[in-house]
């Protein structure tokens, strides 16, 4: 075996790929090989280093230098300046771990620095397609100790101890769900993930199974073995091939190496995982409609009771946890209870990732012990936001979700903390909102997304929710009264009590918790006519003021339709009724003149 003095560590996760990672990975390889470093540098392609704002990244080791935003004109410095001779390329670093003359670690940045990483913890530091590096990192210990040392209620009874709650969305026990799945009674009982990740915005599962792939395996077969399933399905949408074909890789090797399948660790204990593909509908991140899509037919929810755990796949006994969720397993099981305890607050126990989007400095995936506050993650993880804007608002849990204000950013992020202010923690989606939002606007976003998604089987889900969409769209027209308003929050209260699924009973939740923090705007929308953030075209109205304009003339030579007029060196004026409102001459002014 080649023992290596440098390691090139390229993300190979959806964003970093999309940027051209593999182009770079072909370039080290092409340039190690001409200088004659093959021997001495090894090339890593690895998941998700989190910071996904500075991708491509590059990370050599053993020196720990982080490279930003890699481009191919660049490897052939970094090879023969750092690789050859020595000297880390000081302008392609990430600004923060650059101190003087030293390199700060990774840990020490603002972004890493009170994040704790345990379902992520593997993902920018292994290659996801090699099982020997995930059990050179004691990959599959927890399946070895569980299976020749632990009984499955001692498993489940660790689990439930933990306090570990699921991490789909809803936040129910996950000891308390396994022990249902292992009490119920069938002659066949299965285990199945959730990797179905539909919130916009959302990629945490994505990045774990991109990543760190055989985690989820590993903790699957435990869960199996603890709730007495021999079958496990992986249900993943067809949107992530690169998650789908690191699965079906660490599953081959999964099974060439005992750890899936028959006689496993020879304890008579057999286990083996299928993967069953999404077509990308929504409502199939429900866990009743996901078991109906996995059993062939089309992914409909199914009422409740029987849950899953009683009557799940084919009417049989089913255990179903998301990915998150399942990355956690074998940490606790090898470092303890009061390990995992020792994060997260009294009711919500260990860590919890985030996909960090919106009007944030640092966008990317982070991971956070419960009880981190908002402020926390956006000003000190997230690096603020930018153009020194303010914050005005973040959305949690999606289309499921509800947004925070402003003056509630010291709210600790948990699943109570959030229950209790009208929002959630969902499957981890972190959306930032700035002053510029629009947030009667943001509330019509995503009812477009639920009505476009809803599968339609119940009747409040599948009319209840246009007829949201209908008065939201009177309101951002110009067109509705203040009736309408009380209409809005009656039929909110409507569907959230009557839909079938939690999908549809939560669908109601970006308007209600809008209308809880931000009913001035809706207001204004519907008496004054007016979007104060300028963002709902209707209400817009562009003006020059007389004083700031300097008769340039530069508005009207970029205006599309004529609408601007006047003389050089004498203010311009425009002619409200042509305007088509695209913001040209806002944009193209260069004194500030124009505003909406």
């Amino acid at each position: 075996m080649n023992i290596y003095r440098s390691h090139v560590l390229i993300c190979g996760g959806t964003g970093c790929t999309s940027s051209g990672s593999v182009a770079l990975q072909d370039e080290f390889d092409a340039r190690i090989k001409e200088n004659g470093l093959e021997n001495e540098v090894k090339v890593v392609q690895t998941g998700c280093f989190g910071l996904c704002a500075l991708g491509p990244i590059v990370v050599v080791y053993p020196e720990g230098a982080f490279y930003s935003r890699v481009e191919k004109d660049d490897v052939k410095e970094i090879v023969e300046e750092h690789l050859l001779k020595g000297r880390i390329v000081k302008r392609l670093l990430y600004s923060e771990t650059v101190e003087e003359d030293n390199i700060k670690s990774l840990n020490e940045t603002n972004f890493y620095a009170k994040q704790k990483r345990v379902a992520l913890r593997n993902c920018g530091v292994i290659n996801p397609e090699s099982i020997d590096e995930y059990i050179a990192i004691d990959g599959y210990q927890a399946l070895g100790k569980v299976l020749t040392e632990m009984t499955p209620e001692e498993v489940i009874q660790m689990i439930k101890d933990s306090g570990l709650r699921g991490r789909g969305g809803g936040g129910f026990p996950t000891g308390m769900k396994w022990q249902f799945t292992h009490d119920a009674v069938g002659d066949q009982k299965y285990v199945a993930c959730n990797a179905d990740e539909g919130d916009p915005g959302a990629f945490m599962d994505r990045s774990v199974l991109e990543g760190d792939p055989h985690t989820v395996i590993e903790a699957m077969a435990i869960a199996g073995y603890a709730v007495g399933a021999n079958q496990g399905y992986i249900y993943i949408r067809a949107e992530y091939p690169i998650a789908v074909n690191r699965l079906r890789t660490a599953i081959e090797q999964a099974r060439e190496y005992g750890l899936l399948g028959k006689d496993i660790f020879g304890t008579g204990f057999d286990f083996d995982l299928d993967i069953k593909l999404g077509a990308g509908a929504f409502v199939c991140g429900e866990e009743t409609a996901l078991l109906t899509s996995i059993e062939g037919n089309r992914g409909e929810p199914r009422p409740r009771p029987p849950f899953p755990a009683v009557k799940g796949l084919w009417e049989k006994p089913t255990l179903l946890n998301n990915v998150e969720t399942y990355a956690n397993i074998t940490q606790i099981i090898l470092n303890g209870v009061e390990w995992f305890t020792s994060m997260g607050t009294e009711k919500s126990r260990g860590t919890k990732v985030f996909a960090l989007g919106g009007k944030i400095n640092n966008t990317g995936l982070v991971e956070v012990p419960m009880g981190t506050t908002l402020r926390e993650v956006v000003y000190e993880i997230g690096g603020g936001i930018p153009n020194g804007k303010k914050f005005k608002a973040a959305q949690t849990g999606g289309p499921s979700g509800g947004c925070i204000p402003a003056d509630l950013i010291d709210t600790p992020i948990d699943y109570d903390s959030l229950l209790a202010i009208g929002s959630m923690m969902g499957s981890g989606g972190l959306i930032v909102m700035d002053e510029d939002t629009c947030m009667v606007d943001i509330a019509k976003f995503f009812l477009e997304f639920t009505v476009d998604e809803s599968c339609g089987k119940c009747v409040p889900c599948r009319i209840g929710t246009k007829r949201l969409l209908e008065i939201l769209e009177k309101i951002t027209e110009g067109k509705a009264e203040m009736e309408d308003i009380d209409t809005l929050e009656e039929l909110c209260e409507s569907v959230k009590s009557s839909a079938l699924c939690g999908l549809g009973q939560t669908a109601p939740n970006p308007i209600l918790s809008t209308l809880k923090f931000f009913r001035e705007e809706y207001v204004e929308h519907v008496r004054d006519k007016k979007c104060r953030a300028g963002v709902c075209k209707a209400l817009l109205s562009y003006k020059i003021d007389p004083e700031k304009c300097k008769g340039c003339s530069l508005c009207a030579r970029n205006c599309p339709v004529n609408a601007i007029t006047g003389q050089i060196k004498s203010p311009y004026t425009i002619d409200t009724t042509k305007c088509v409102k695209c913001g040209l001459c806002e944009s193209s002014c260069k004194f500030g003149a124009i505003s909406k």
